[in-house]
């Protein structure tokens, strides 16, 4: 963390104002830092807390919903002014903590206080409504700034990027980029309905869902899976539905040989050997990255869930680290603007700029036109990206089949709207997600 500080001239006169500025001064300190060096918010808060063992349970999620909730709504506070100014952090501070319904309301209003802004007190409705369209006239009230809009809590760049015709439409998905998804997770080599009980003897709330049989719901709380039996015993793996998707449309088939070629920590690598194991299927997955680390957390977690048939190969140069024409299935999850997944880190929206989408698409196309010469004849070859960017997704597979006509797309079923459609984007808004995009090929010739 930086060294920046808030310039704080206000005096406490309550204990609940005491706090209220202590917060301020380490939220403003973690808030600078993310801003400055451009490190995730998520390390940079970890790295504090590791560094700062005084804070319970409670000043932690004080601090670090704060945290994160002004970089949710950023695009609207952003336009009170510098954030460096005392007062106007303050109004900073108190605008995220109404837009969050944050419950700590006794903190909210002392930061009100101190933003000079007490006047407009008596007309905040607790707990506001979930609409980002009454959020946008409560904060339009509340600033005196009539211009924002909800197109506003996304940077300019990614509409440039991701051109939404609908204004409903354009309304669901900044609806669900202000919010935080759940924490989705796969039951593995046990039902779905074994771990949820086993989830309940620890006193964890979870639920199935409609789409995938695996599929489990964890809610919103926060959760240490160091204490979670199913966890530990490798029975549980957390995954976003979104990213299920992917090794649904994988579904490899019997005793097929599959490669994860950019499987980074190996969560789907290890959803795809879980898909072969849920129907006695015995097949083989090899993970590749560049990333040694990561590989290595790939086999701790192969290890915890007890899975044997998977093996790593590391890109080490240009040429492929497996066999040519050797697998029925591929998979390619490109390295991508992640812009799909900023409900969870809506830091990266401000901290990246337009050249993490432009930056991306001439390296997607040469990893997935190298790694296309793993797949045998009649094999699949799945292209996916957490980006809804089209120059990151349908461009690139566009310009992948015109230079490789021995490869046609398949057409696939859209899990949560049914619609049939040969390039699948799974949208925030369909199924309270991350964002993502997906296109199954097949080899011909």
């Amino acid at each position: 963390m930086n060294d920046s500080q808030l310039p704080i001239s206000k005096v406490a006169s309550t204990g609940t104002e005491k706090r209220a500025i202590s917060y301020a001064s380490t939220i403003f300190n973690l808030f600078d830092s993310v801003l400055t060096t451009k490190q995730p918010a998520d390390r940079v808060i970890a790295n504090y807390f590791r560094e700062h063992k005084k804070h319970g349970s409670k000043d932690r999620r004080v601090i670090r919903e704060s945290l994160f909730g002004l970089f949710r709504w950023w695009g609207w506070i952003q336009q009170l002014g510098s954030h460096k100014q005392e007062d106007i952090f303050f109004s900073m501070l108190a605008s995220s903590a109404q837009l969050e319904n944050h419950p700590w309301v006794d903190i909210r209003d002392a930061w009100l206080a101190f933003s000079q802004q007490s006047d407009v007190l008596p007309t905040l409705p607790t707990p506001l409504s979930e609409s980002v369209i009454d959020k946008l006239a409560t904060f339009q009230q509340f600033s005196k700034i009539p211009t924002a809009t909800i197109e506003q809590l996304l940077p300019d760049w990614f509409w440039q990027h991701c051109v939404i015709e609908s204004d409903i439409e354009k309304q669901l998905l900044v609806q669900a980029m202000s919010t935080r998804p759940p924490i989705w997770a796969r039951a593995q080599q046990a039902s779905r309905k074994a771990v949820l009980q086993k989830l309940s003897q620890d006193n964890i709330e979870a639920c199935g869902s409609e789409f995938f049989d695996d599929t489990i719901n964890l809610g919103h709380n926060s959760i240490n899976l160091n204490q979670v039996a199913a966890y530990t015993e490798g029975y549980l793996e957390i995954q976003d539905l979104a990213s299920q998707v992917i090794g649904q449309i994988c579904a490899p088939q019997a005793n097929s040989q599959w490669w994860d070629a950019c499987s980074g920590a190996g969560g789907k690598s290890l959803q795809l050997l879980s898909l072969m194991q849920q129907t006695g299927i015995k097949g083989n997955i090899i993970a590749s990255d560049i990333r040694t680390h990561a590989l290595n957390e790939l086999l701790k977690r192969a290890k915890r869930a007890h899975f044997k048939r998977i093996s790593i190969a590391a890109w080490k140069s240009e040429l492929l680290p497996v066999t040519a024409n050797a697998f029925e299935g591929v998979l390619v999850d490109a390295p991508c603007s992640c812009n799909g997944t900023w409900r969870r880190n809506p830091d990266m929206r401000w901290i990246d700029d337009v050249s993490a989408i432009e930056e991306k698409p001439e390296l997607q196309l040469d990893i997935l036109q190298r790694s296309a010469a793993a797949v045998k004849v009649g094999g699949e070859l799945v292209y996916a990206t957490c980006s809804l960017s089209e120059i990151e997704n349908q461009s690139v597979v566009n310009a992948f089949l015109k230079n490789n006509a021995h490869f046609e797309l398949e057409h696939l079923t859209h899990p949560f709207t049914r619609e049939s459609t040969t390039m699948l984007t799974v949208w925030p808004q369909q199924a309270n997600t991350d964002g993502m995009f997906v296109v199954k090929m097949r080899r011909q010739r």
